[in-house]
């Protein structure tokens, strides 16, 4: 699995580029704010139809357009796969696989395995929730057809459930008839939702163990907890004891939308009592966990992007990637670094076959 060519057109600070990669490195560098991550982003967005660092579509066109166009040409599996992606102010957005256009975007989700690290992980320990499960959610709908529909299912009945509650409460009245419609069904799909979850994390923990004592070199015991009030009560039983507060907040206060992951080291919370090192080495691994898992499913080696990885690692822990990536032949690999010199020592040393690209 590889990209062979990308054209970009209005994308973000580019007006035109075009880039002829190498099926195995290649290193994106220049000075900050050159577009070496705009690059990278371009990647994530043939991917996944959407940036990885700014999900609303129109905020990543040029200042000077009024839209932009993403254009990759993969190969995978002895097969060639043309992405386009392009969106257009006031419309919306456009993705084709080969000429044809998408009725659904969810039907690209998992055709293009692409995984990002970046100094932006970071969110993934110090932000709320919804990065972490978002995280997850994204992994497990690279190759669950029935789990992306049925998340997408689950959040548009909560909306529904939500906006009923705010009825209630501006019209001073109540009909539990319609309500319990909405709570059967979020009860039904959370139930599939919540154990998919489990199931994931079961095979996952172990692969993110063994990443991060091969990263960190070190014996300390690292942990994932799913946090879920499923995992106490059955959700249709949740609604009912929480209806007061609920109807009182105008918002669904229970449900799989408010699961959480909790880190730890040394049984301690990674946020709190985990060094700089200990917490990047923590995100590397998710990562590189993440890689072997989508790897393991979709039965192809996912593209890796290692976006100013250099600012998150020292050299020795950037050599032990770029020895990994070659050793266990991981497949496609971008490095984007502000020193040429540094990037080509390192990849010299530990591969035979890159290219050079300088922004």
């Amino acid at each position: 699995m590889h990209l062979k060519k990308l054209s970009l057109l209005n994308y973000k600070n580019f007006e035109t580029a075009n880039f002829d990669f190498d099926e195995k490195i290649n290193c994106l560098v220049g000075h900050n704010g050159v577009g070496k991550t705009n690059v990278l982003d371009s990647i994530y967005h043939l991917a996944y139809g959407k940036s990885y660092f700014n999900p609303i579509a129109s905020q990543n066109i040029n200042h000077e357009a009024d839209f932009f166009v993403i254009d990759g040409e993969f190969e995978k599996l002895e097969r060639s796969e043309k992405i386009v992606v392009s969106v257009k102010k006031g419309q919306k957005k456009v993705i084709k696989r080969n000429a044809k256009a998408y009725e659904k975007f969810s039907e690209h989700i998992g055709l293009i395995p692409v995984v990002i690290i970046s100094p932006a992980d970071r969110d993934l320990i110090i932000e709320g929730s919804e990065t972490r499960r978002k995280f997850i959610d994204s992994i497990i709908s690279q190759n669950d057809k029935e789990y992306l529909d049925l998340l997408m299912k689950y959040n548009k009945t909560l909306s529904q459930r939500n906006s009923l509650l705010k009825y209630f409460a501006a019209n001073h009245t109540f009909d539990s008839s319609t309500l319990d419609i909405y709570n059967l069904q979020m009860s039904e799909m959370g139930e599939i939702i919540h154990q998919k979850r489990i199931d994931f994390l079961n095979t996952f923990t172990p692969i993110f163990k063994e990443r991060y004592q091969s990263i960190s070199n070190a014996k300390e015991e690292v942990s994932i907890k799913y946090k879920s009030q499923l995992s106490d009560e059955k959700l249709n039983v949740l609604f009912e004891k929480n209806l007061q507060k609920d109807m009182a907040l105008q918002y669904t206060g229970v449900g799989t939308h408010k699961d959480d992951l909790s880190f730890k080291i040394k049984g301690h919370p990674v946020k709190k009592f985990g060094s700089q090192g200990q917490q990047k080495s923590f995100l590397i691994a998710l990562k590189l966990a993440q890689y072997d898992f989508m790897k393991a499913q979709s039965k192809v080696n996912p593209i890796l992007l290692l976006d100013d990885v250099f600012d998150k690692l020292d050299e020795n822990r950037v050599a032990q990637i770029v020895d990994l990536v070659t050793k266990d032949d991981l497949g496609q690999l971008f490095i984007s670094d502000t020193h040429a010199d540094r990037t080509e020592n390192v990849v010299k040393a530990n591969a035979n076959q890159y290219k050079m690209i300088q922004l």
